[in-house]
């Protein structure tokens, strides 16, 4: 799988949501390859958008199709300022990945984080995780560098995500989750109350 990550801040959020519709029902039918993708704009005015292909190649020609550059074109007056892309092949998924009936998305960045001591925490989530966690429905996780990533939870609804945070964790994960807590300081959320799902 292959994933852009486009990020930028938001002055046009009702003409964003357009393009992003617009994408959905002019440019979507000739996107090879396209599997899917997760946008939305948190309350601070940052707009996010995770578009996954099935290769690097795939999205490649989707981007020099004319009438994609055209779009773009017209989607970029949507934002105040610079739009960053990163783009990257390493890719997880947990769970159901993304899921179109998510009532609720958080984007988590990570920032020097130790890899391995991440995996280790999620062998102990996805046993016991589902069970412990029934409002996460799945995640993608896009490695951005070697200790960068930006992960995507895709949740039932907001509100039962946070009963979910307020619940204390099965002591087989205990341990686990408090590590996962000092992790936390090196986390910036980015919460998704309207996400906008493709």
């Amino acid at each position: 799988m292959f994933v852009q990550v486009i990020e930028g801040r938001v002055g046009d959020r009702d003409g964003l949501r357009r393009q992003m519709d617009r994408w959905e029902s002019d440019l979507r039918p000739g996107a090879k390859g396209f599997l899917g993708s997760t946008a939305g704009v948190a309350d601070d005015g940052r707009g996010i958008c995770l578009a996954r292909f099935d290769s690097a190649a795939a999205a490649k020609a989707n981007s020099d199709r004319p009438e994609q550059g055209q779009w773009w074109a017209e989607t970029e007056k949507c934002f105040d300022g610079p739009v960053t892309f990163s783009d990257s092949e390493d890719v997880q998924t947990f769970g159901a990945g993304g899921s179109n009936d998510a009532g609720f998305v958080q984007i988590m960045e990570g920032r020097g984080i130790d890899r391995a001591q991440l995996a280790e925490l999620d062998k102990s989530f996805d046993e016991y995780g589902p069970s412990f966690r029934p409002d996460l429905i799945g995640a993608l996780r896009v490695w951005t560098g070697s200790d960068t990533y930006v992960e995507t939870g895709y949740f039932t609804s907001e509100a039962e995500a946070r009963e979910g945070e307020k619940k204390e964790p099965p002591p087989e994960i205990a341990a686990q989750m408090a590590e996962f807590e000092k992790l936390v300081a090196k986390i910036e959320f980015i919460d998704l109350r309207d996400p906008w799902l493709y």
